[in-house]
């Protein structure tokens, strides 16, 4: 026999070897617990890495000779019950470390060592199973939950999770049932809410009940108990339902009564007709029927106006069938926003430059008369020489009246119409102009008149129309005026009662939206787009007005939310005026001086773009108020941001309500078709 002794302190450790059969004797009393690994290290050869913490006396008394295995395992027990672990590393060796932090130490391994693992769950939830193996997690160990993957994460010694696991394949089985029930009677949807409700009352195990409506049936699962329980409801329902009464009536949460009515009509096979029970009639007002009345088996559909409901007679498979349409019907009915930008941008410039010159000899004279004057110059030479001339169509006069004579000048009609001319004329005269005149001699007048002019316009007008409406719903919206236009004007035979008649006209932006949605969220959209404004009487003395329009309309399908060139304009129109006087006109430099010209040249950019944008829910049409309210609130802020802004008070004040506010994350989330 080889002996062994270690010593430390007052500690007294043997160790005894069998060579032949590799057995050993241990006796340690107060053994250092470093000196003990040690030992066991030489004896099995294994590596062990100490944590600094690993500090005091162990005492282990062996009756028999154990085997280098046995010796290992009885170590493994001798650390846990001094409070300290042997966690398994890559390579082959162990790390001993304090009990108190081995679950967060990675580990692998088996036996007395500390492991972690993951076990997956196939019947029953996390939360479940960590409340029922909770208690079996030794004091060291711990246990989570693992919602997303229905899984536990273990870590505990070896040999206690090896127990947790057994434990664990007893109680993540599928003990349910499942079972179809067909219905002859009553309808699958309200029997599946009713047995729903009762199992959540009952507070039993929980229940799955599923209706599936092309059958008529209902699908069952849960504990077999309470699926056998609520089987015999079920009968019991179903049964009864078979001698309910005839007549239902049926209240709509979203649908139109009168739209739905005609549509059930059909389905019955009964002659579509309007039937309408008021709410202050006595009796109900309904249009001719089918030839033949309905008989036994057959339906008649009614609707009550006041209450937005329908009534319906039928027998109870009718009624099912009926009901059914109409629950799929009566929805929400999703919105569309339709957002229409119009950008116009127009530029203008315009250059004149003419010079005209008049010849005219006096009264009694026998000099010639000359003028020059052109259609794109002002003012106009020609009334204003018959203005000075009227003065020689004034006549005198001298009357006597008891020795006191009176002269006095009379205008004719003709010189005040010259004069009105000459006025008018002057008035449209723009940008510069420079004239002189005179006498030569005593027979003739002499002038000229040089007028320039250049003018350059710039425009950007942008408009931004929006509507909402619902899917399938024409919509309008006019921005603009009633402007005056006179259809027709009569004088009555005397020629003294003229009368005319006027005709009001919307000039501005007009809307005209039908939205279609299709599946997948395309949109297709009916649309009529026009932009009218006034130009301008159609003469400088009529009163008839010139409306410029621009209009559009079309059939699009556009993706929610996208934008979309909807159409536009792009014209450009320039035009040179020459105006001269002939063969005068063609001299080098000094034809100038019998020429006109006038240069002027528009250019005009007109688009229209249209975004649509479906409005799902409550929480969308929420959080859209509340984005086109913060834009203005925004801007009231800018203006006045010592002030809180009008918008806020006139909402809370005179609405009594709250400022529109976007939703949370979690009400925009549901975001579904409304199609159930």
């Amino acid at each position: 026999m080889i002996r062994h002794r270690l010593l430390a302190g007052l500690a007294l450790a043997t160790v005894a070897f069998g060579t032949a059969a590799a057995q050993q004797i241990v006796n340690l009393r107060d053994a250092d617990i470093r000196a003990f690994i040690e030992d066991v290290a030489r004896t099995t050869g294994r590596t062990f890495i100490i944590d600094p913490a690993v500090q005091g006396k162990v005492s282990v008394v062996a009756d028999r000779p154990l085997r280098r295995t046995q010796y290992f395992e009885m170590f493994l027990s001798t650390l846990r019950a001094n409070g300290f672990v042997a966690i398994p590393m890559n390579g082959g060796g162990f790390r001993i470390a304090p009990a108190a932090g081995a679950a967060q130490q990675p580990s692998r391994g088996s036996g007395g060592g500390f492991v972690t693992q993951v076990l997956q769950l196939k019947a029953i939830d996390a939360q479940s199973a960590l409340e029922a193996l909770r208690p079996l997690v030794s004091p060291e160990g711990q246990l989570t939950a693992s919602k997303s993957g229905n899984a536990l994460v273990v870590a505990d010694f070896a040999d206690n999770l090896a127990r947790i696991r057994s434990l664990l394949g007893d109680i993540d089985r599928d003990r349910s049932t499942m079972q179809v029930i067909t219905l002859k009677n009553a309808g699958a949807r309200e029997i599946a809410t009713a047995i729903g409700s009762a199992n959540d009352i009952e507070g039993a195990p929980a229940l799955s009940v599923i209706p599936v409506d092309s059958s008529n049936s209902i699908i069952m699962r849960g504990d077999p108990a309470a699926v056998a329980r609520m089987s015999a409801i079920v009968a019991q329902l179903d049964s009864r339902a078979a001698a309910g009464a005839d007549v239902q009536v049926i209240f709509l949460k979203y649908a139109d009564a009168a739209s739905l009515l005609p549509v059930l009509q059909q389905i019955a096979g009964q002659q579509v007709q309007v039937t309408v029970v008021g709410a202050d009639e006595k009796a109900p007002a309904a249009a001719p029927a089918a030839s033949t009345p309905p008989g036994p088996g057959r339906a008649v559909i009614a609707r009550y106006e006041g209450a937005n409901a329908l009534i319906v007679s039928a027998p109870p498979h009718v009624q099912r069938s009926l009901g059914e349409v109409i629950r799929q019907l009566d929805v929400r009915q999703q919105q569309v926003l339709v957002e229409a930008i119009i950008v116009e941008i127009s530029d203008t410039a315009a250059k004149q430059l003419g010079v005209q010159f008049l010849l005219a000899g006096t009264k009694g004279s026998n000099f010639p008369f000359a003028v020059t004057n052109y259609s794109n110059a002002a003012p106009n030479l020609i009334a204003i020489g018959g203005a000075l001339g009227a003065r020689e169509l004034d006549r005198t006069t001298t009357t006597t009246n008891d020795g006191v004579t009176t002269t006095g000048r009379t205008t004719s009609s003709a010189a005040e119409a010259l004069q009105q001319a000459a006025v008018q004329s002057l008035l449209s005269v723009q940008g510069s102009l420079f004239g002189f005149g005179g006498q030569l001699g005593n027979d003739a007048l002499f002038g000229a008149v040089i007028n320039a002019v250049k003018s350059d316009t710039n425009s950007n007008i942008l408009s931004t129309p929006s509507i909402m409406t619902l899917d399938n719903q024409e919509a309008s919206i006019p921005v603009g005026q009633e402007v005056p236009i006179t259809t027709g004007e009569a004088l009555s035979p005397n020629f003294d009662n003229a009368f005319r008649t006027v005709q009001r006209q919307n000039v501005g932006i007009q809307l005209d939206v039908k939205p279609q949605i299709n599946e997948g969220g395309t949109i297709k959209l009916f649309l009529r787009q026009e932009v009218s404004s006034v130009a301008g009487p159609v003469t400088r003395n009529s009163g008839d007005l010139v409306l410029n329009k621009r209009e559009l309309e079309t059939t699009v399908t556009i993706d929610d939310g996208q934008i979309i060139a909807l159409g536009g304009l792009l014209d450009e129109n320039e035009r040179r005026t020459i105006e001269k006087v002939p063969f005068l006109g063609d001299i080098p430099l000094l034809g100038e001086a019998f020429k006109s010209r006038s240069r002027r040249k528009e250019k005009t950019n007109l688009m229209v773009f249209i975004r649509p944008t479906i409005v799902r829910d409550a929480a969308g049409a929420q959080s859209l108020a509340a984005q086109r309210y913060g834009y203005l609130r925004g801007a009231q802020q800018q203006f006045a941001p010592d002030r809180e802004p009008s918008l806020d008070v006139l909402v809370r004040e005179y609405m009594g309500a709250s400022p529109p506010a976007v939703p949370p994350p979690a009400a925009a989330e549901g975001k579904g078709d409304g199609r159930n």
